[in-house]
């Protein structure tokens, strides 16, 4: 992979598979449907696989609802499309309907504004309802659906029985790459305020934010709560994990530009925390590198910042067993989910090209970026 020119994504199958692998067992045991959001992995080549595990997509809008269609139901034509907005466009509303198997609501006007009209567009898609349970455990507030004052979903307050009687699902989001007990703190108010509703109901969304893949999450708890909720209400339940798909099934390479000393050492790269990472400085996290400790660990520390002219361009300070020279390659850990969908074209910096490592280990450049990219954004 020498040859291939930094920076760019890869996404290696065999890692990709077994976080598969891993939610289809969830499936199996529990009942559940599990659906990939692409609003945290959108890599469609590697639809081919994923199709084979999941049973469909979660799209934010018309755009990601034609990928869906587009790159996933070809090679699975009986996976569900559903499509969430927190505000549907009239314009967009008749191919959208078309396209998603289920539509999602944020609120009960848009519901009484468009439900006739996405009826008579299509009579076989289901009609769900977005609901704030106001209990939350995300870590930060610019992740909080639940926050106070969201504009994410419907509380409880603002909800009738008349409502609740049009649709046939109810969804909720409350969860930020969270264990199974966040899970249960909102199911406990979830229930509590909205069971009395689930009689004509066809199923319940439990939204995204499900770390299952990670290392020490709960499973067998998590198939026992849905299993459980399934037989206590007699109802579907769907789940619809962004980053528990891609959770470390690749990386972002990136190669040092430049070396100097302004009070601690400083290395330049071919990327951007800002462009290519922007979840480290929202969230904000710091990226794990390979063969890297924190600041002081190893012989030699740097900070290594990003190629743009943001002063907080910075990916963080990281010690290294042998000094950095210019040309070295540097790899930031578990960069396939929340990354590329997000990429940005900001001071004309080139985006990563996107490399897939397949199941039989051959290295595919899938797509590479340039000028135009950058250019057709703009007028």
């Amino acid at each position: 992979m020498h040859n291939i020119e930094t920076p760019y994504y890869l996404c290696d199958e065999r890692l990709l598979e077994n976080n598969l692998k891993i939610l289809a067992d969830v499936q199996k045991r529990s009942g559940a449907k599990i659906i990939v959001a692409l609003k945290g992995f959108a890599m469609f080549s590697t639809f081919a696989l994923v199709s084979k595990y999941l049973h469909g997509c979660c799209a934010s809008g018309l755009h990601e609802a034609r990928l869906a269609k587009e790159e996933f139901l070809k090679y699975n034509s009986e996976a569900e499309i559903h499509t969430y907005s927190p505000a549907f466009k009239e314009s967009e509303l008749e191919e959208i309907v078309k396209l998603s198997n289920h539509i999602v609501f944020n609120s009960p006007h848009q519901l009484d504004r468009f439900l006739l009209k996405t009826k008579e567009i299509n009579p076989n898609i289901h009609i769900s309802l977005r609901i704030n349970p106001e209990v939350s455990a995300s870590p930060k507030d610019i992740y909080n659906p639940c926050g106070l004052y969201s504009r994410l979903g419907t509380t409880l307050e603002n909800i009738d029985e008349s409502t609740l009687n049009r649709v046939d699902g109810l969804n909720f989001h409350a969860l930020c790459e969270q264990n199974v007990d966040a899970l249960e703190e909102v199911l406990v108010a979830f229930e509590r305020d909205f069971s009395k509703y689930f009689k004509n109901l066809k199923y319940i969304n439990f939204g995204g934010g499900h770390h299952i893949t990670k290392k020490g999450y709960d499973i067998e708890r998590l198939v026992c709560i849905i299993k459980a909720f399934r037989l206590k209400y007699q109802i579907d339940v769907y789940l619809e994990p962004g980053e528990a798909v891609g959770w470390e099934s690749g990386y972002l390479v990136a190669t040092v530009l430049d070396l100097f000393h302004n009070g601690m050492n400083i290395a330049i790269l071919d990327t951007s925390a800002e462009a290519h990472m922007p979840d480290t400085l929202s969230m904000p996290y710091r990226a794990e590198v390979r063969g890297a400790g924190v600041a002081g660990e190893k012989k030699y520390t740097y900070r290594l910042g990003g190629n743009t002219c943001l002063a907080g361009d910075i990916m963080g300070d990281y010690s290294f067993d042998v000094a950095l020279e210019v040309g070295d390659t540097i790899i930031f850990e578990d960069q396939v989910h929340y990354t590329f969908v997000k990429n940005t074209t900001f001071n004309g910096i080139k985006l990563p090209s996107l490399v897939v490592k397949r199941l039989d280990g051959s290295v595919e450049v899938v797509k590479e970026f340039g000028y135009d990219e950058y250019k057709c954004r703009l007028s």
